[in-house]
């Protein structure tokens, strides 16, 4: 197809020329860049300059850029959750105006947030605390000794020095 052309469906497939509107691959991989970044619909087609609507209406016809769509939605989830998780450990610091009119700071932990990201991560930690099987032990054992032997043969490259 030449450029600046596209396909559009109806009853009859026909091309016709593209609109400023028109998805291209740049339009497509933009608006799908800063839905993994964002998860923002609006966002990603004002910085695609594409329409919300033109944007649901592709999701619905083209099954590619659908599972785009959703692997994008997944990244920004992944982001998302890392974010939540440094929140949860880590604290959000926040600036606390005392009456005398003197400043702190301080770091304000999350129980809602850690109690929520442990629900979500139950099943998960309690299949990595089960018990490890004898046979696999001894797999996890050999392969330990076969590293430490490999580490002793090596120059030990602080006394060489």
């Amino acid at each position: 197809m030449a450029k600046g052309l596209v396909l559009v469906g109806g009853r009859k497939p026909q091309i016709r020329k593209a609109s400023g509107q028109s998805w291209s691959k740049k339009k497509q991989a933009e608006f799908l860049s800063v839905l993994a970044e964002t998860c923002n619909v609006t966002r990603a087609c004002k910085q695609a300059g594409i329409s919300v609507s033109q944007a649901y209406r592709t999701r619905k016809a083209d099954a590619a850029f659908r599972a785009s769509w959703l692997e994008a939605v997944g990244v920004a989830y992944q982001r998302l959750e890392l974010v939540l998780l440094d929140r949860a450990f880590n604290g959000v610091e926040k600036l606390v105006t005392r009456r005398d009119g003197s400043e702190e700071r301080m770091v304000e932990y999350s129980n809602q947030l850690a109690l929520s990201l442990l629900k979500m991560h139950r099943d998960t930690a309690a299949e990595a605390s089960t018990d490890v099987p004898e046979e696999d032990l001894d797999e996890i054992r050999k392969r330990l000794i076969a590293k430490f032997e490999r580490l002793k043969k090596r120059p030990d490259a602080a006394g060489s020095a």
